[in-house]
């Protein structure tokens, strides 16, 4: 009755104070959002592959001054348009090649994706379902992590997300708006889509719109003009860079490009593979909680209590976008977490839309979701007391390792400030309450109970958890890169690895990659190898460079110098 009495009396507000009051929930949603995502954003290394990827092609764009070829290791690299990249670039111009202007570009989308998932949400139906719609996606596991990452698929989803948005606007069936204003801005926002991260985003929106007219019984109405408008659009902006690459004689760039697309369906790329069912258990845990509150919306009958035909479409169009983007990863055999990240709307959207309509009283919480919200909390907190009590019994655990590697890695030490395993039983508690409240009464301090306990986990891991865990990782081998900064050396890590570039400060002649140059050949400056510690790796590299003397071995890393010959 509160909430009702809340948007009764904002229907009757006069305009102007209408748009002050959404000017300020505005305001503090980037306040807020800016609080969540930019501070701390250094606090721990990049990590391989993709965060070092993109950070050092970033990184010798500056260096090289070369802006207009993405390339690694000062060589071209084919795999990625420069659009992310370029927003790296600019950050690391204004604040430092570090971490911080890594990362910056992702947490600015996350600023960005929360006001505009508020501005449709309430657009299509009130405040209070735009301000349910941003909390699912900000409380959420996965969605938050993505934002204070330096990886590329924020803005790539964010841009296939408005591009999709717009179009959804265009078909809907009471369209009273621009029509070319609504498919330029979905023609602009796909091409910048194809911009950041390759032809894949036109793809989703393809699959996705054809599968909408097959269940439309390819019933659309448009016009010649508008579609030719939507195509130039399009056109124009998502081949802006490859046509620049073809007008410059790069004939090669655009062919390994379309190659590299190829293979990423075809093979396990990189080492990636997975399961047949990855994207669902990877959607299913790491978007707690939304995913789980989402759950309901599947059962088919469930869009009868959606009496706004608005509503009802938008509905129907993330459901269909959900399932191409899962179906499509699930069947492409390179297996990453993020290839499914775009996922996160649709999802986020109908476990808003499932909690806006129990505390409408027009459905029940099942009790199923209950003991499901339950089960995951208990492993995400179960995991985070295990991680922060791991040197504790680590010794216990040493006879069962077999690998020198992991024993290794084991072994460096973490500080832990003791209260750590606090944030796992604070999420269980809170999700705990909010299972007993919301049988009694379904009400939004109730569901919030769910979101900040979810929300303060996710946050403060990530600040205390996670650059402890990093020392059990890669943090050897990344201080020895550190260590060579402004020295004239090769450094070449025998497992694929960008970490040296970015950290050891690479300049173009120190820039070889030659295996047998390094290994046999004449070199005029001393080369660093960097080996994880399994015993046959070590033992062959020792037969066939047995020139190369020891340095020393550190938490699963071994590192050997190979002198120059004078």
């Amino acid at each position: 009755m509160q909430n009702k009495a809340i948007f009764t009396s904002l229907k009757a507000m006069p305009e102007r104070y209408k748009n002050r009051q959404l000017l300020l929930i505005q305001i503090g949603i980037v306040l807020f959002a800016s609080l969540l995502f930019i501070p701390g954003l250094g606090m721990a290394h990049l990590f391989d592959w993709d965060e070092l990827n993109f950070a050092e092609s970033a990184r010798e764009m500056l260096v090289s001054g070369n802006y207009f070829t993405v390339q690694i290791n000062f060589e071209p690299f084919w795999e990625k348009p420069p659009l992310f990249i370029w927003m790296q670039a600019l950050s690391m111009k204004l604040f430092g090649v570090n971490e911080f202007a890594a990362r910056l570009p992702n947490a600015l989308c996350g600023i960005t994706t929360l006001l505009v998932l508020f501005n449709i949400g309430r657009t299509v139906k009130n405040i209070q379902f735009g301000l349910l719609w941003m909390f699912m996606y900000l409380c959420s596991v996965l969605p938050f992590f993505y934002f204070r990452s330096g990886i590329i698929d924020p803005w790539f989803n964010l841009f296939i997300f408005i591009g999709i948005y717009y179009f959804i606007r265009y078909t809907s069936p009471d369209n009273k708006g621009n029509t070319y204003l609504q498919l330029s801005f979905s023609a602009l926002f796909l091409g910048l889509a194809i911009l950041t991260k390759g032809p894949v985003g036109l793809l989703i929106f393809l699959i996705t719109f054809a599968v909408y007219l097959m269940l439309n019984r390819f019933r659309l109405t448009f016009r010649w003009k508008e579609l030719l408008l939507f195509s130039l659009i399009l056109l124009f902006v998502g081949t802006f860079w490859f046509t620049l690459q073809l007008l410059n004689g790069n004939y090669r760039i655009i062919e390994d490009f379309i190659l590299y697309q190829i293979r990423l369906f075809q093979t396990k790329d990189a080492g990636h593979g997975g399961f047949l069912l990855y994207h669902f258990v990877i959607l299913l845990i790491g978007v707690f909680p939304a995913s789980l509150l989402a759950l309901p919306t599947f059962k088919i009958s469930v869009l009868h209590e959606e009496s706004d035909e608005q509503m009802a479409h938008l509905f129907r169009w993330m459901m269909i976008v959900f399932w191409v983007v899962l179906i499509l990863f699930t069947i492409v055999n390179t297996k990453i977490v993020h290839y499914s990240s775009f996922c996160y709307f649709p999802i986020t959207f109908l476990a808003a839309w499932y909690m806006d309509k129990v505390l409408e009283k027009r459905l029940v919480f099942h009790r199923y979701v209950k003991i499901m919200l339950v089960v995951v909390a208990l492993f995400f907190g179960s995991a985070v007391v295990f991680l922060t009590l791991f040197d504790r019994l680590k010794s216990a655990i040493f006879p069962y390792v077999t690998d020198e590697f992991s024993l290794g890695s084991m072994q460096a030490t973490s500080h832990w400030t003791g209260f750590e395993p606090l944030f796992g039983v604070i999420l269980v508690l809170f999700t705990l309450l909010f299972c007993v409240k919301i049988k009694k009464k379904a009400t939004m301090n109730t569901l919030l109970l769910l979101l900040s306990g979810s929300l303060f986990f996710i946050s403060v891991a990530l600040y205390f958890v996670v650059p402890q865990i990093e020392k059990y990782s890669q943090a050897a081998a990344v201080e020895f890169y550190i260590s060579k900064r402004g020295e004239d050396c090769y450094i070449y890590p025998t497992a694929k690895s960008y970490a040296h570039y970015f950290y050891s400060d690479r300049l173009p002649l120190n820039n070889s990659a030659d295996q047998e140059l390094l290994m046999y050949g004449v070199i005029s400056k001393p080369c660093y190898f960097v080996l994880k510690n399994y015993r046959e790796d070590v033992l062959e590299f020792k037969r066939k460079v047995p020139e190369a003397k020891l340095l020393y071995e550190k938490n699963g890393f071994i590192f050997f110098v190979r002198d120059y010959h004078k």
